[in-house]
C-alpha cells in the first residue's frame, strides 16, 4: 500500500488537519488553548476512572480513544499492525510517569504548548524551550549509545491490548456509565473537565488524526530529534504546519489572545514552566517519542508504547494526588521537587543504559 503521508507535502497536509481540528475543538466545546492535549486528557480520564479526586479535571476524552483506534485500523489497513514489546517496560512506564509529572507543572503536553503559542500565550515560549532543552539532552544520550534494548514479536493478543482498552472506555463513555455521585465513573460539573466538544465531534477527530499520524509517523518530539542530530525537516515542517494552522484558525474564530498573564489553563512561573517541559523532553526523547506518537504506536500493537501511556496516566494520578500538577494559581507545593527527582532519574537511566560499543 502506497503511503502517500510519508512525502513532505504529506506531513504538511497531516499537520495542517491536526491544527485545525484543534482550534476547531476548541470552538466546539474542548477548553481554551486545549483543543488536544495528550498529557491534560489522560490526567482527564486518570481522573474519571477515580484513580485521582481533583473533581474539575475528570472526564473520559473521546480523542484519547480515537487517536489509539485510529491508528489501530489503519495500521491493520496497511500491514503494519505488528504486536511487539520487551524493551525495558519497567523503565518505559516511570519515563512516562514523569513525563506526565513535568507537563502538568507546566500544564500541557508538547502539543498543546504549540497550541497555547497559536492562541497567542507567551508562556508557551518557556515551555518549547524546555522541550527542546530536555530533547538536546536526550540527544546527547543517543549519541554515546543510549538504548532501551530491541523489541521482540509477541502474539496477536498482546497487540489488542490498548485498543480493547480504549474500546472500552468510549463504552462506559456512550452509556455514560456512572451510577451515583460518588462513581463508578466521575464526571466533572465545573472547570476544564466539564468542558467538551460533543461526542461524535470528538471521535471522529480522534479517529481522523489517529490514522493520518499512524501513516506519516507525526512527532513532536521527533521533529525536533532530527533536526538536531541529522538537520532533517520532514517531520519538522508538519509541526510548522500544526503551529501555522492552528494559528489561522483561531484568528478566524476569534480565539487569539496574546500575552502572558491572564492566559487560560496556564501560569507564569517561568523558571518552572521551562523545567517541567525539559523533564518531559528528556522523557520523550529516551523512550523514542511524544505522548501522541506514543498513543499511536499502542494502536499499532506497541506494548512498549502502551506501557509508557500507563505511566503517564499513573502520573497523572500521582500528580494531583501529592500536590505536583500545577494550577493557573502557579505551581503547586511539591511540583518543583517532583521535577528535580524526574530530571535525576532521567539521567540516571540515561547513563546506565549506554551500550559500550561492539
Amino acid at each position: 500500500m502506497k503511503n502517500i503521508f510519508s512525502s513532505r507535502m504529506g506531513i504538511i497536509t497531516v499537520g495542517a488537519i491536526i491544527g485545525i481540528f484543534a482550534a476547531l475543538l476548541q470552538h466546539f466545546g474542548n477548553p481554551a488553548n486545549m483543543g488536544i492535549c495528550v498529557a491534560c486528557f489522560e490526567r482527564d480520564i486518570a481522573g474519571a476512572l477515580g484513580l485521582h479526586r481533583a473533581g474539575v479535571v475528570q472526564y473520559l476524552r473521546p480523542e484519547i480513544m480515537g487517536f489509539v483506534l485510529g491508528a489501530f485500523i489503519m495500521a491493520a489497513f496497511a500491514g503494519e499492525f505488528k504486536p511487539r514489546g520487551g524493551s525495558s517496560p519497567l523503565i518505559r512506564f516511570f519515563l512516562g510517569l514523569f513525563a506526565m509529572i513535568g507537563a502538568l507543572v507546566f500544564l500541557g503536553c508538547p502539543w498543546r504548548a504549540l497550541l497555547r503559542l497559536a492562541g497567542g500565550d507567551g508562556n508557551a515560549i518557556l515551555g518549547l524551550l524546555g522541550l527542546g532543552t530536555g530533547i538536546f539532552v536526550g540527544i546527547l544520550f543517543l549519541t554515546k549509545g543510549f538504548s532501551l534494548g530491541r523489541s521482540y514479536s509477541q502474539a496477536t493478543a498482546g497487540g489488542w491490548i490498548m485498543p480493547g482498552l480504549m474500546l472500552g472506555l468510549l463504552f462506559l463513555l456512550t452509556f455514560q456509565v456512572s451510577s451515583a455521585p460518588g462513581g463508578p465513573i466521575f464526571f466533572s460539573e465545573k472547570g476544564p473537565g466539564s468542558m467538551h466538544a460533543p461526542l461524535l465531534i470528538s471521535i471522529i477527530a480522534g479517529l481522523v488524526i489517529g490514522a493520518l499520524a499512524q501513516r506519516s509517523r507525526f512527532c513532536t518530539m521527533g521533529a525536533l530529534r532530527d533536526v538536531m542530530l541529522t538537520r532533517d525537516f520532514h517531520l519538522i515542517s508538519g509541526v510548522i504546519a500544526l503551529l501555522v494552522f492552528t494559528f489561522a484558525t483561531n484568528l478566524i474564530l476569534g480565539q487569539f489572545k496574546a500575552g502572558f498573564e491572564g492566559q487560560p489553563i496556564a501560569h507564569t512561573n517561568h523558571l518552572w514552566n521551562f523545567l517541567g517541559m525539559s523533564l518531559s523532553g528528556l522523557a520523550f526523547a529516551l523512550a523514542g517519542g511524544c505522548p501522541g506518537r506514543q498513543l499511536f504506536l499502542s494502536g499499532e500493537g506497541d506494548a512498549d508504547a502502551g506501557i509508557f501511556v500507563l505511566g503517564m496516566i499513573t502520573g497523572a494520578a500521582v500528580s494531583h494526588n501529592f500536590a505536583m500538577a500545577s494550577s493557573p494559581k502557579g505551581v503547586a507545593a511539591f511540583g518543583p521537587i517532583a521535577v528535580i527527582i524526574g530530571i535525576v532519574f532521567c539521567l540516571i537511566v540515561g547513563f546506565m543504559m549506554l551500550q559500550k560499543a561492539k
